[in-house]
């Protein structure tokens, strides 16, 4: 948590510095008031007395993730928005905005290193290990739904020939939903092989 302690000839002119001492949106800031400003009295007898708050900021991860993601959009000439949500652990920011191909990249190779580099990026600002899922426009939803009728149709092929098949290279999350997928298939089974980054499922019959 950040905060910073500032004084005004009035309560909103205090605010005011804190938040820009903070560099962070006042709607985003808890504001406690520790002193009320006072003019002075008869005659002048009486000094005047400045007003004092206190104002705190928690950086929240989602919000830090989508600044970053905000940042890189930019310098790339993106034009994007991000929306947050949380799911138990999980910190999902899902990007949205026209022409967004580029943020994806082949079989989303280029979406996972923003993610990576989202995380982090978060980690290092709050010095702990966070949990990130950055998105564009549903991509990772359609593409697990795609995995997952591949594997149905790859499994049946196998069935059908005996022959096992290998699929094309897959990062963990992937090759994970295809044996998900599968797992439940009393004849068929699935296992990795290869080295990263070129690491592939196999479906074969199961061995009798």
């Amino acid at each position: 948590m950040r905060v910073a302690e500032k004084t005004g000839k009035t309560v909103e002119e205090a605010i005011a510095a804190g938040v820009l001492e903070l560099g962070v949106d006042r709607n985003r800031v808890k504001i406690e008031v520790l002193e009320e400003p006072t003019k002075k009295g008869l005659f002048g007898l009486f000094g005047t007395r400045l007003a004092k708050v206190r104002i705190s900021y928690e950086d929240d991860p989602g919000t830090l993730a989508a600044d970053f993601i905000s940042n890189v959009c930019q310098a790339m000439g993106v034009n994007a928005n991000t929306q947050t949500s949380k799911n138990g652990e999980h910190w999902h920011i899902d990007i949205t905005g026209p022409e967004l191909g580029i943020l994806i990249g082949r079989r989303g190779d280029t979406l996972d290193a923003l993610q990576y580099l989202t995380n982090l990026a978060v980690a290092r600002k709050l010095s702990e290990r966070v949990r990130l899922i950055v998105d564009v426009e549903g991509y990772r939803s359609r593409r697990e739904d795609t995995l997952v009728r591949l594997a149905k149709r790859l499994s049946e092929k196998v069935k059908r020939t005996g022959i096992r098949v290998v699929l094309e290279p897959m990062n963990p999350h992937e090759r994970r939903i295809i044996h998900t997928s599968l797992q439940d298939e009393t004849r068929i089974s699935t296992f990795s092989e290869g080295d990263d980054p070129n690491r592939r499922v196999v479906i074969s019959l199961k061995r009798v």
